[in-house]
Formats: structure tokens, C-alpha cells, sequence
């Protein structure tokens, strides 16, 4: 199978391909560089033909029409001339609902290609897209996503004129995925023709998230990654990261015993840090009232020792990295880790809280 891919050079056009090339379907492309006789050659080859290519600022309206309206039309001669009966998807906008140069210019793109489905069997998919946003959108053109991610990300001013303003948006992956089930075949209803979840942030939102997701790394805090939109936002802000910002130094404490770092923090689900203890050195002793804490030693030979506030109870676990058992500090019970290695012992360490230096719940008391 291969599939015709017109715009394969921009923001959806590369993530299409991509996948396309994942999935080992054959794909031709279209751009700016190629001739109308290459256009024909390509149509020739193709079983399926996503139209993606428009024009979004140019520098006079008019190529609006010469683009959007003009190339579309031009594709669809093409396609009847050629007398293949192929899926043909349009990209359209949402702006082809409104009283523009581009929105119309949209709008008769998508006149063509209907008009293209009355003249032959051809099965046409019109999407009017909203705001497309995910990696590789080009920032300072066209998507007000892209332009937060890329500035935050690099400590660059952003202008919010109407914090109020509500944005519709759908994330790249979804409609790459809409786009594949009608190329694989997958997709047969045609009534609805909308990329799924469809988000609604207000500007002021979207900017106060995004600083967020920058200032993680001082707090160590992530957003909650149940949140759909939330869970799409930030690889897309993080794809706009260069690589001397990839990685990011987090502070440690050490004494005697070994370090301790917080690495993780999550608004409801506890943090994540491990700490290191040399040889025969014995870490903790003490107890929780509510937090608990699951342990597990990534490096070395440990001795885990409780002893129950209650009955005095006591009890032992040895545990080593080659085993990769998880151990429970349970409320009630104080606890301490014990290096019986040779070499450094390095444990994870999950807490269902974030440390609050105020209300710590860790009570020393020997085991």
C-alpha cells in the first residue's frame, strides 16, 4: 500500500509519516519542491491520498486561494483524470466556519474535494480541524501552544492578550491515529468526522500550566497525569526543550552515612527518592503514625529490622538486589536498613506523602 502524503513537510505531515513508516506503509510526498507532473505520477502510485498541504501566512491573501483552494482543486483534476476511485483525506480548519480570506479559502478546498466525491466512487474524509498542538509545531507561526512551550521552555517573554480566551485543541497522536484507521481500512462511518478528545483551556490556563511544568524542576513536583490534557501538555512542552536542556541536576544530602535525594514528587500519589548507606551503616530508626513507605534495594545486601510500638514485636528481612522485593514500612512498626554488603548499598525509596518539614510523621525510636 502507499499512501500520498501532500504538506510532508510540516507539523502534521512529519508525525504522519513517522507512523506510517512504523506501521511499514509505503508513503509517497508532495511539497512545494515537486512539478503538477510529479503530482500525477504520484497520484498513479497511490492508494490513498492525505491532503495536508496549505498555506497559513503568506505574505499576500491572495496565495490563501492559490494554496488552500487553488492546489485542492487542482489535486482533484488530477485524481479524476486519473479514474483511481482512492480514500482521499482533507485536512480542513474550523476557520472554513468563519468570514476570512483563509477560512474561505478553506472552505472551497473543501468544495472541491465533495464536489471530487460526487464525480467518482472516491471516499472523501473532511476534517476541520481546531487547534492542532504535540511535537514538532512550529513556534511564532500558527499555534499559540507551540509558541508558549518553545518560549517558557527557554526563559523567553509570552504575550497573553485575553486570559479568558478559550481554546479548542486536539492533541497530534489522535489525529494521526483518526487518520490511519481510514487508511488501514478501520473506518467506514463517515457521519461523524471529528478527531477525539476535543480540549477546552482558557489562554491564562494554558500559560499558567506550561510555567508550571518549567518550574517542576525546582519543586520536583509532577502535574497529575490523569488529566488527559495535562498528560498531552507536557511532552509537547518538553519536546521544545534543546539538548543542553535535557538534563537537570536535583540536590542531595549527605553526612556520614551515605546521600539522600528526592528525585519525584506527585500532588496525590506520595514522592520518589533513594538514598545510599556504606558498608555496616544503619539507616532510619524511627516510626510513622500515617505515612508508609515501600523500599527497594537496587544495589547491595540489606537487613530491613522492625519492632512494634505495641507489643515490641520485632522482626527481620534480609533482601538483596538480585532479588528485587519490595519492603513495607508499615505505621506502628519502627524501622531501620542495615548495609550487610561489601560494596555501597543504593535503595529506592516511594513515600505515599510529600515530605512536610512541618508535620514530618517520623518519630525516632530504636528497633
Amino acid at each position: 500500500m502507499s499512501v500520498l502524503v501532500t504538506g510532508a513537510y510540516g507539523f502534521i505531515g512529519k508525525n504522519l509519516i513517522v507512523r506510517l513508516n512504523e506501521l511499514d506503509i509505503q508513503v509517497a510526498t508532495y511539497t512545494r519542491k515537486n512539478s503538477s507532473q510529479d503530482l500525477e505520477e504520484l497520484i498513479k502510485g497511490a492508494d490513498c491520498i492525505v491532503h495536508l498541504a496549505g498555506e497559513n501566512r503568506p505574505k499576500d491573501e491572495k496565495d490563501f486561494d492559490v494554496v488552500n483552494a487553488g492546489l485542492t482543486a487542482s489535486i482533484c483534476d488530477v485524481v479524476r483524470s486519473s479514474g483511481k476511485n482512492i480514500p482521499f483525506i482533507l485536512a480542513s480548519s474550523t476557520q472554513a466556519e468563519f468570514d476570512n480570506a483563509y477560512g474561505k479559502s478553506k472552505l472551497n478546498a473543501e468544495a472541491s474535494v465533495k464536489m471530487l466525491e460526487v464525480d467518482t466512487a472516491c471516499p472523501v474524509y473532511v476534517y476541520r480541524l481546531p487547534g492542532v498542538f504535540g511535537k514538532w509545531c512550529k513556534p511564532h507561526y500558527n499555534s499559540v501552544v507551540a509558541t508558549f512551550c518553545h518560549n517558557i521552555s527557554h526563559n523567553l517573554p509570552i504575550q497573553v492578550n485575553n486570559s479568558d480566551f478559550e481554546l479548542s485543541l486536539v492533541y497530534i497522536d489522535d489525529v494521526v491515529e483518526e487518520f490511519v484507521k481510514i487508511i488501514q481500512g478501520a473506518k467506514d462511518d463517515k457521519k461523524e468526522l471529528s478527531v477525539q478528545p476535543e480540549y477546552k483551556i482558557k489562554l491564562g490556563d494554558l500559560a499558567d500550566q506550561i510555567k508550571i511544568f518549567r518550574e517542576s524542576r525546582d519543586s520536583l513536583i509532577s502535574e497529575r497525569v490523569g488529566n488527559e490534557l495535562i498528560r498531552k501538555l507536557y511532552p509537547t512542552y518538553v519536546s521544545y526543550l534543546s539538548p543542553e536542556q535535557f538534563a537537570y541536576s536535583i540536590p542531595s544530602y549527605g553526612d556520614e552515612r551515605g546521600m539522600f535525594a528526592e528525585m519525584l514528587k506527585t500532588k496525590d500519589s506520595g514522592q520518589f527518592s533513594f538514598f545510599t548507606a556504606g558498608p555496616g551503616v544503619t539507616r532510619g530508626g524511627h516510626y510513622h503514625h500515617s505515612k508508609t513507605e515501600k523500599f527497594l534495594v537496587v544495589q547491595g545486601r540489606a537487613k530491613f529490622g522492625f519492632r512494634h510500638l505495641a507489643t515490641d514485636e520485632t522482626h527481620e528481612i534480609i533482601t538483596t538486589s538480585k532479588e528485587l522485593k519490595i519492603v513495607e514500612m508499615v505505621p506502628g512498626w519502627s524501622h531501620d536498613i542495615t548495609n550487610i554488603g561489601a560494596e555501597e548499598l543504593i535503595v529506592m525509596l516511594w513515600a505515599n506523602e510529600i515530605f512536610d518539614p512541618d508535620n514530618p510523621d517520623t518519630i525516632v525510636h530504636k528497633v
